[in-house]
């Protein structure tokens, strides 16, 4: 008999509705305040609720309308998740490389999206089709590395990418990785995320 998921182990608790409030305020804080003074908010762990100082990584997605303005995040819980979600929604609006830096008349009509990840969990295979059969579509955040290379998806990208295949292809891509062929060398893990916006 297999052994059965572990939930306990894949997610963390979910925050309650006043942290997760809370998160989303900071996020906006910090990118009104880039706008006034060019950095991040100072965010004092200290004063904020225990689950807030704790250690965490999270992703911060901005949106106009549909359109996606800015996505960054932290893959290693490193600091206080209160100052990491400051950190990377100032990332997200000034310094995606792939947007120009926001514009403080866009700021009215921005959507914050928060993604607080969970633990990582390696996957093992030895083929790149036992790697797809353990991906759980809309569920699993990927990680791939491959020595200096590593990219990472959301859960959300399932939505863009509905089969496994071409999510890891698009994946492998997006890591400067051939989309298909061996897979040498290559790592993976997976993780689940608490939305919130």
């Amino acid at each position: 008999m297999e052994p059965g998921p572990s939930p306990d182990r894949s997610v963390a608790a979910p925050l309650c509705e006043a942290d997760r409030a809370a998160l989303l305020a900071i996020a906006r804080e910090s990118i009104a305040h880039g706008l006034d003074a060019g950095s991040p908010l100072g965010v004092d762990a200290a004063a904020h609720p225990p689950a807030l100082r704790a250690p965490g990584a999270s992703f911060v997605t901005l949106r106009t309308g549909a359109a996606l303005r800015g996505c960054t995040g932290s893959l290693e819980a490193v600091r206080p998740l209160v100052a990491d979600v400051a950190r990377n929604a100032h990332r997200s609006a000034f310094d995606d490389p792939r947007f120009p830096p926001l514009a403080a008349h866009e700021l009215p009509a921005l959507h914050v999206h928060l993604s607080r990840l969970g633990p990582r969990q390696p996957l093992r295979f030895a083929s790149e089709d036992e790697l797809l059969a353990q991906l759980r579509p809309g569920v699993d955040g990927l990680v791939l590395r491959q020595g200096a290379a590593q990219a990472t998806f959301l859960p959300s990208v399932w939505q863009s990418l509905p089969d496994p295949r071409d999510f890891v292809g698009e994946l492998r891509r997006k890591a400067g990785l051939p989309a298909s062929g061996p897979l040498v060398a290559l790592e993976a893990e997976r993780y689940e995320v608490e939305e919130i916006e």
